[in-house]
């Protein structure tokens, strides 16, 4: 069965930030993944991890424009650099930390630029984290998000997300399958999910709409992950979504999940 875990910048707000790990740990997960840890220490995030017996899965490489505000450094022509530094502090801790992968964020379509030049730009820069990720065993990951909640991201399909692991043309990028995101996007999941699954190096999900945990939307959560049990996914599945009450009354769905894994 899939191996879940939990994403701590949505899930246990209820809790500081640094202390969501041991709630993660006490509600079943073996697995934790946060978009931006940079906040805490490298040895204070260690400690939680050894101490409640957590994988930190993935993290996002720190995209953040300091200029605009924007996450969309990996589209800018004009600040190269800046992401060769932010990659540089990404793969300091998912290497430290014993991530599996990295989001190398994409972003929405900065103004000023042709788009020529935007995809070129991404390319290149995919390219090198690809190479330099690879030297560590980390995963590239590109992830495609709906337009609905982020407009004008530039890369919102799985499909565009292909063609442009084909254009960087390098073993070790990714796809980041995001079940809620492609659902507003393409729906047709369970084929395009088999039609993938060789690219595919992380799974999240959310249920449509509201983006709160499976069972509350339209998505057929147990017929996915008796889909990914058929087809031999074996990477983990981080569960992304915003709990409709309270983080601990949300897990409903997932306590036969974790109570079969954790007794295998």
């Amino acid at each position: 069965m899939p191996k879940f875990e939990s994403n701590l910048m949505y899930m246990f707000n209820e809790f500081d930030l640094i202390d969501r790990y041991e709630q993660a740990s006490l509600s079943g997960f073996s697995g934790v993944e946060l978009q931006s840890p940079y906040s805490i220490t490298i040895d204070n995030i260690l400690d939680k991890l050894d101490k409640f017996n957590l994988k930190h899965i993935i993290i996002n490489l720190p995209v953040i424009d300091p200029d605009t505000g924007i996450g969309n450094l990996a589209l800018r022509p004009d600040k190269k650099d800046l992401f060769l530094e932010r990659l540089d502090l990404g793969t300091k801790y998912a290497k430290a930390l014993g991530c599996i992968g990295i989001n190398t964020g994409i972003g929405v379509y900065p103004s000023g630029f042709e788009n020529d030049e935007v995809y070129q730009t991404l390319i290149e820069n995919q390219k090198i984290a690809s190479e330099t990720l690879s030297k560590c065993g980390i995963k590239a990951l590109i992830e495609p998000i709906n337009t609905v909640d982020q407009p004008d991201f530039y890369i919102n399909t799985s499909a565009q997300a292909v063609d442009l692991i084909n254009q960087i043309d390098h073993p070790n990028a990714f796809l980041l399958y995001d079940v809620y995101h492609m659902q507003i996007m393409e729906g047709n999941l369970s084929r395009n999910i088999k039609k993938l699954i060789d690219k595919i190096g992380h799974i999240q999900i959310a249920d449509n709409p509201g983006r709160y945990e499976p069972g509350t939307g339209e998505i057929n959560y147990p017929y996915i992950f008796n889909l990914l049990d058929e087809i031999g996914y074996k990477g983990w599945v981080g569960c992304e979504y915003k709990p409709s009450t309270t983080t601990i009354d949300s897990l409903g769905w997932i306590q036969e999940y974790l109570n079969n894994y954790n007794e295998e």
